[in-house]
């Protein structure tokens, strides 16, 4: 199994900055693919980046050229950099690993952005 743990939300004004960390543990050697989604209120979860099991990336259009997703040597913890934060960027944003030698997904528990003047 693997654990996520997500840490670096809170509130920000528009146009700020945030960086948000994803630590993975357990069977971290299983994770092909990892990255981040996040859910607003009334919305479903979308994707917002992620690494894909061949090292590229994917990012939604809407956090294109705002957004960066990033990992550690060891890629067992995830960093995804926020900047030019708008409010619709307000959301529950959550930490997902996908092993396809389970072909379980994993989730952290979230942790809340607001992006607020």
């Amino acid at each position: 199994q693997v654990q996520l743990v997500e840490s670096g939300g809170g509130l920000v004004q528009p146009g700020g900055s945030l960086r948000l960390s994803c630590a993975a543990s357990g069977s971290i050697f299983s994770i092909s693919d990892m990255g981040w989604y996040r859910q607003a209120p009334g919305k479903q979860r979308e994707l917002v980046a992620t690494f894909t099991s061949g090292g590229r990336t994917n990012y939604a259009d809407s956090v294109k050229g705002r957004l960066t997703i990033s990992r550690t040597g060891a890629k067992n913890t995830v960093y995804l950099h926020m900047n030019s934060l708008k409010p619709e960027d307000t959301a529950v944003y959550y930490c997902y690993a996908f092993s396809p030698l389970t072909g379980r997904a994993s989730w952290g528990q979230g942790t809340q952005v607001t992006v607020s003047a």
